[in-house]
């Protein structure tokens, strides 16, 4: 599967049969070769957008069955549909009723202005019926409603505006598809430390898409064991090759943290996961492993994988989603406490954060997970990258699961520069948008969970279009 593939959408116009052939002795040429022209145009600014699935204008019945079947065989994440003029509806119905689900995005193209004066001269007339898109869009759309044609979003513009929407559009629909192919670590199971956080592993397969892999730690322990000595030095050394390193931390403990980093990568891996789900407050990890691993492997940035704590299948999805929408590096967090009288909240996480931002080398510091140091277990207080979340502006979303509805939740933050502070915990301090007090009032209202998403960027307008195809309750706190 290509996770840096571009969206892939097919491309249906529809046109008039009755319109084809006339104007033969005009200026401009017939119906028929102004619409040629005109595709040919459309088809090369959307190819700037888009891998396209072009079979044709469609005019008769065999165009559309030729176009559906094209589409499904080459699996185009969505549909982009236009009506090149007026045009008989039997096509476009047929298409509505007979293709399987797939998103389609029904573009409405305005004009600044007509390419005619009057329809005296037949030239004229020919260009008027061409430039007929809207009385065609509006027959259609009676279509659209009647067939209660699921995940069709219309959309009106000019062309640079109708870029624009195609590409969020496209963004999405191509996640959706995605996530159908990809696969979920689960390693290694739920606990009683927090039964709302987990979402049914039934639902994720049938209504989202991943297939689930359950991986025991006992599988974990044996890549461990199996580990070449060769490669924890090399992985030990790029690390203190990027990050300062605390005094106190224990070098055989910081070995045994690489090794356990490094075998969490391999074990994605073996399993062809997308979303490493890591259980790591299991006694019976501590007791196996002796350790958590502390840090975040480039493997999983350049598979386009995420690697989450805590069993939190949802967070991880909500991750992962972030993740192939933004090609960034995405952390995982939760709120921890709202300091009014500055507007903020503190918020991070233990465990293994994506700390491998170049940008921001100079915020990671290796240092000792201190929260399990008074522990008896082998590695107790083994280190982990301590990672003061990169500065700026910043998407927070989480996706949960309530009672079988899903609900994905979005708003924006500022993460702000300043000194490592809890320790133990990836961590920053975070400014909203809108007041402290007011956005977590609203998310308790809603009734989530305690785990987020962090992502470079605003990708809220894109959420919700995602949330939309994918059937989820969306809530923008903004």
């Amino acid at each position: 599967m290509n996770k840096l593939r571009k969206p892939k959408a097919g491309v249906l116009f529809i046109a008039s049969p009755r319109f084809k052939e006339l104007g033969t002795d005009t200026q401009r040429g017939t119906y028929g070769e102004r619409k040629l022209t005109e595709s040919e145009n459309i088809l090369r600014e959307l190819n700037l957008l888009v891998d396209v699935v072009y079979p044709g204008i469609v005019y008769e019945r065999g165009d559309i069955e030729t176009a559906m079947n094209r589409f499904f065989l080459e699996k185009v994440d969505f549909v982009i549909a236009e009506f090149l003029s007026w045009s008989e509806d039997f096509a476009w119905i047929r298409f509505l009723r007979d293709m399987p689900g797939i998103p389609i995005l029904f573009v409405n193209p305005a004009k600044d202005k007509m390419s005619f004066t009057s329809t005296l001269e037949e030239d004229d007339f020919i260009e008027y019926l061409c430039c007929g898109t809207l009385v065609g869009s509006l027959e259609a759309a009676g279509s659209t409603a009647r067939t209660k044609r699921k995940h069709l979003t219309t959309i009106i513009g000019n062309r640079e505006e109708l870029a624009e929407k195609i590409s969020v559009f496209a963004s999405a629909a191509r996640v959706k598809n995605i996530l159908r192919h990809s696969t979920v670590g689960l390693l290694a199971n739920y606990n009683e430390a927090m039964w709302s956080t987990y979402i049914d592993p039934y639902n994720v397969f049938t209504r989202i898409g991943p297939e689930i892999r359950f991986i025991s730690y006992s599988a974990y322990a044996d890549v461990i064991a199996a580990l070449d000595n060769a490669e924890i030095p090399d992985y030990k050394n790029e690390l203190l090759s990027k990050y300062k390193i605390m005094d106190d931390v224990d070098d055989v403990k910081f070995e045994a943290s690489v090794r356990a980093s490094l075998a969490l990568a391999k074990l994605a891996g073996q399993y062809d996961t997308d979303v490493m789900v890591f259980n790591d407050i299991d006694p019976a990890m501590f007791r196996l492993i002796g350790l958590r691993a502390g840090f975040y492997h480039p493997w999983f940035n350049e598979q386009r994988s995420v690697l989450v704590p805590e069993a939190d299948m949802g967070a991880g999805l909500i991750t992962y989603i972030l993740k192939l929408l933004s090609d960034r590096h995405v952390n995982f967090i939760e709120p921890f406490h709202i300091e009014s009288a500055y507007g903020t909240f503190a918020g991070g996480h233990a465990g293994p954060n994506d700390h491998n931002d170049p940008d921001f080398r100079r915020n990671v510091v290796i240092a000792r997970d201190v929260r399990f140091a008074k522990t008896n277990y082998k590695y107790a207080g083994a280190p982990f990258a301590w990672y003061r979340i990169s500065p700026g502006r910043k998407t927070m979303a989480q996706l949960v699961e309530d009672n079988g509805v899903y609900k994905l939740v979005c708003t924006l933050v500022d993460s702000l520069e300043g000194e490592h502070l809890l320790a133990t915990y990836s961590h920053s301090i975070f400014r909203p948008v809108v007041p402290v007090e007011k956005l977590f009032e609203q998310i308790l209202k809603i009734g989530t969970t305690q785990h987020f998403a962090l992502v470079d960027g605003d990708y809220c307008d894109v959420l919700r279009i995602f949330a939309g195809l994918m059937d989820f309750e969306f809530y923008q706190i903004q």
